[in-house]
């Protein structure tokens, strides 16, 4: 015998007005960008970065674009791609959960990119900043899954398992909580230090984008692959084949932005 926690039972609904409703899911993700509107300014002190208001508006606003839509088209093209086919209109339903940090992630630096390149501004200087506020966004967005009662985790025998509404009755893993801390928390406070510690414009950005696909290459080892999906490659989910580009992105980025100082050390 084994301890399970009883799920707590959270609406997802906040307010229910005719056909309009607020959920938490949604709720989390605009607070995400109210905290990021107010930090950022902060943060990009931390690289003498300084923006017009009207430049620092507008980077926001692509920014929560490149979030939702490229989160939402992400997780259509990786994830259920044939059910969308069939239910187009369902592809706006955001609000239902559903979304890609994959699919978010290169929506944003894309956007990022352009908007630096448009202004003539470094985008290593604007996206160090910026990551540890998207480790806010991603807890945020971690927390609203739980109370969803979705992307639940494997069966297990830990003290803090639990039975998780619509599922099966197996005592499952808390997976979205174990993303909450490790991809929202620690990151958040890792690239923060990284930040305030590291000069190198592009470390922060690296690290970040490396350690993430760790954290979430080890967590999808205790969340239960889509059920459409499965196991791919034999015991790999989409998620970790996604991951690992990260890690090897990530590895890759930081790598070569130490390597001219090490050469320079040498000659």
């Amino acid at each position: 015998m084994f301890l399970v926690i009883n799920y707590p039972q959270i609406n997802p609904t906040i307010i229910r007005l005719g056909f309009l409703q607020i959920r938490w899911y949604g709720f989390f993700y605009i607070l995400s960008f109210i905290l990021g509107y107010i930090f950022l300014k902060k943060f990009l002190h931390y690289r003498n970065f300084k923006l017009s208001r009207e430049k620092y508006d507008n980077l926001l606003f692509n920014i929560m674009l490149g979030v939702i839509i490229g989160g939402r088209l992400g997780y259509v093209l990786f994830y259920n791609l044939p059910y969308y086919l069939t239910n187009p209109l369902h592809i706006l339903a955001v609000w239902e959960g559903g979304m890609s940090f994959h699919g978010g992630a290169f929506a944003v630096i894309i956007i990022g990119y352009l908007f630096c390149k448009k202004n003539n501004i470094s985008f290593y200087q604007m996206a160090d900043p910026v990551m540890p506020l998207v480790s806010i966004g991603l807890g945020l967005g971690r927390l609203g899954n739980f109370i969803n009662g979705e992307l639940y985790g494997i069966p297990g025998k830990a003290p803090w398992v639990m039975i998780f509404p619509n599922s099966d009755g197996l005592p499952r893993h808390p997976s979205q909580l174990y993303e909450a801390f490790l991809e929202g928390v620690l990151l958040f406070f890792i690239s923060l230090i990284l930040l305030k510690k590291i000069k190198k414009h592009g470390l922060v950005f690296w690290a970040w984008i490396g350690l993430y696909g760790l954290f979430r290459f080890i967590v999808e080892f205790y969340r239960e692959p889509d059920a459409h999906l499965g196991y791919i490659w034999g015991f790999l989910t989409m998620g970790q084949i996604l991951s690992l580009t990260m890690i090897i992105g990530g590895l890759a980025g930081v790598i070569l932005l130490i390597l001219p100082r090490n050469r320079g050390q040498h000659e």
